[in-house]
């Protein structure tokens, strides 16, 4: 069986809220070890024995999450590195009560309500409970023009009130909706937020953020 099919197998074994998987990896041919650990490299493994590698998966963004493991063991099956892939221990996922408990589109109305009436752009991320929802969320949230920032699984974006650069709030809470459709868990943080604003010939403000442009 390939490595990626035996990917598979551990991970329609582990519980649903699982958040870290420490995986064992014996390579059949020990001359192929160093190569196994080199194309497995994003995932940092470690040699703990002759023959074997230790990484691990996980769903909170401090390490590959499982498509990102999956893609890796298939480097390995393309080069037909044989071996044989153990799951030594997994670990839950923490879920704080509040987020196991609010929506997405919850979230985002209770960040709203906490706003100035007059305010008029907000730069936001919704930070998702496991990388595993960032692909389908990204997709979901199209509408919002959503971007990653750092290692963590949020998506940021851009909102105006009534004019300039964003989507509309109803846009986002639609967007949000969505999302909750499909069980993808979270909770929403405004990061920046204006008020007030008045342009002239520009259809709204510029954020300079650590040298780039939202």
């Amino acid at each position: 069986m390939s490595l990626a099919r035996q990917w598979n197998e551990i991970e329609r074994g582990l519980p649903e809220r699982w958040g870290d998987a420490r995986l064992r990896l014996t390579v059949e041919d020990a001359a192929r070890c160093d190569r196994a650990a080199a194309l497995l490299g994003p995932a940092q493994p470690y040699r703990s024995a002759p023959q074997q590698l230790r990484f691990f998966a996980s769903r909170r963004g401090d390490a590959p999450g499982p498509d990102g493991i999956r893609r890796l063991l298939k480097r390995l099956d393309r080069e037909r590195i044989r071996g044989t892939l153990e799951l030594v221990s997994a670990g839950a996922a923490t879920v704080p009560a509040e987020v196991a408990r609010t929506t997405l589109a919850e979230s985002w109305a209770a960040q709203l309500a906490k706003l100035p009436p007059d305010w008029s752009d907000i730069y936001a991320e919704a930070e998702l409970l496991s990388t595993d929802y960032l692909e389908r969320a990204a997709l979901l949230m199209a509408p919002l023009n959503p971007r990653r920032d750092g290692g963590k699984p949020a998506l940021r974006f851009r909102c105006a009130h009534t004019f300039g650069y964003g989507a509309s709030p109803e846009m986002v809470r639609r967007c949000f909706e969505r999302c909750d459709a499909e069980r993808i868990r979270g909770q929403t943080r405004i990061l920046r937020v204006l008020a007030d604003t008045d342009p002239v010939q520009t259809q709204g403000p510029v954020w300079h953020l650590a040298g780039r442009t939202i």
